[in-house]
């Protein structure tokens, strides 16, 4: 089959033009002006934009959090239909099992035959003894070329020590493994917890008091320290808070190769929004928390600025009326949260309404934020751009559709939105995968498993930078 998308504005991380694209099979053949071919399918994108389709490197569909699970890759849809092709997932260690066998059997049991996208996953490292240290170079040939350690959750089987970040910082170096991190300090949260606790603040709005910004900028200055001790690079996922980009900044003027994302909730939502009132602040509940205008300042900056590369979404797919609801009721208190909210469907539509729109952020900087550098980041060659070789993930969007955010209009199987009644405009009209049409006039067309496992390549942008 071969495609012609005539007449649209191509935009890239660069710039963007009038021209046409020209796909056969699964591929980009050829993009420019008045391009002379025949085409199976022609569609007219005049007065739209054609960007390449989405690659978010931050989502859970595998998580757990105190015996409770999020929902799945039988949702990976929702992330179509809001203009993301491919999706990277943190899948932990199991006990007892080795870094990749963790990611291969989950795999088998619930993502191959089952993901609507393309996909790859990040390492997490649970279990550091000598064995699995010793693995870590392996993740490179098995296509699974990045590593997450936590930081913070005391307590928690996935908690890492200073000591596994610094061995697997030495260890992956060579390999070309790009050692991640969840920068909070698990012990300063801990005693704060214990503190709100006992004096009876138990409310959602206390899981923010007890996660205050401090707590990441010290967990991330101690990580960029443990970076430099191996000279090797390191990225901070989900910044929230000037003072951990602070941090990062000056890591990085000093010649580290010290990267970050940010996350959508972090440049739209606030603080103030765990105060909700009857629980409705539970939805709210991520980590890091929440912070308030003047981070959301900081960070639109940021990543206008290229001091962080990339927005995610963080989705986590658990649902208020249940499994929010753990930490409500005698005896419970925010702690026993499941933090994480759903964003997988709306980063683009957030990005586009209240970043490029309001002058935050260029087209092309939303491409590259979107798409372009998480894939580069990554290791996968031909994602994230509009480019000839490169596979066909293609969004064409309509900057003139109108709309308001709303968990009706949800394909996420969650009960809520945290950007319930946000105001969009516009939407991924049509989105190609690999060629394949899986989103028609903003529904999802698709087919359940035609997604693609896609291995990440080994010494990342990370590496290659600075």
């Amino acid at each position: 089959m071969s495609l012609l998308i005539k007449n649209g504005t191509v935009v890239t991380s660069e710039d963007e033009v009038k021209a046409d694209v020209y796909v056969e099979g699964e591929t980009i053949k050829a993009i420019g002006e008045n391009l002379d071919v025949k085409a199976d399918e022609v569609i007219d994108a005049k007065g739209k934009f054609i960007l390449p389709g989405g690659v978010d490197q931050h989502v859970h569909f595998s998580f757990t959090y105190k015996g409770s699970k999020v929902r799945g890759f039988e949702t990976s849809n929702a992330a179509l239909v809001g203009g993301t092709t491919t999706l990277i997932e943190f899948v932990n260690q199991e006990p007892g099992k080795g870094l990749i066998e963790s990611i291969d059997s989950y795999r088998k049991t619930d993502v191959d035959g089952i993901a609507m996208t393309d996909y790859c996953f990040h390492s997490v490292m649970t279990d550091p003894r000598d064995e699995v240290i010793m693995e870590i170079p392996k993740l490179a040939e098995a296509g699974y070329p990045t590593m997450k350690l936590f930081m913070a959750y005391k307590g928690m089987f996935f908690h890492a020590d200073d000591d596994a970040i610094l061995k697997a910082l030495l260890k992956g170096k060579d390999a070309g493994i790009t050692i991640m991190v969840h920068a909070e300090n698990a012990d300063m949260i801990d005693v704060l917890i214990k503190d709100l606790v006992k004096e009876g603040k138990t409310e959602p709005y206390y899981h923010a008091v007890s996660r205050p910004p401090v707590v990441e900028a010290e967990a991330t200055r101690r990580a960029i320290y443990l970076a430099e001790l191996a000279d090797a690079p390191l990225y901070v996922v989900h910044v929230s808070c000037k003072e951990a980009l602070e941090e990062i900044k000056e890591a990085f003027n000093c010649g580290q190769r010290i990267y970050g994302e940010t996350c959508t909730h972090y440049l739209v939502l606030d603080k103030e929004d765990l105060a909700k009132p009857d629980f409705e602040g539970a939805k709210y509940v991520c980590s890091p928390a929440l912070r308030t205008k003047e981070h959301r300042e900081a960070l639109w900056e940021a990543v206008e600025k290229k001091w962080l590369n990339a927005i995610s979404s963080d989705h986590c797919g658990f649902d208020f009326k249940e499994q929010k609801h753990m930490g409500r009721g005698e005896g419970k208190s925010f702690a026993d949260i499941p933090n994480g909210a759903p964003g997988l469907q709306n980063r683009l539509n957030v990005l586009w309404t209240y970043g490029v729109l309001e002058g935050k952020l260029t087209r092309s900087r939303l491409v590259d934020l979107f798409a372009t550098t998480p894939a580069k980041i990554n290791g996968l060659s031909n994602k994230g751009r509009l480019q000839v070789g490169f596979d066909a993930d293609i969004v064409i969007f309509d900057p003139d559709f109108e709309g308001v955010i709303s968990v009706d209009r949800n394909l996420e199987q969650v009960d809520y939105t945290p950007y319930e009644g946000f105001r969009q405009k516009g939407r991924a009209e049509t989105v190609f995968l690999r060629g394949n049409k899986v989103v028609d006039k903003g529904e999802y067309i698709g087919k359940k498993g035609e997604g693609r496992f896609v291995p990440g390549k080994p010494f990342g942008s990370c590496y290659q930078e600075q």
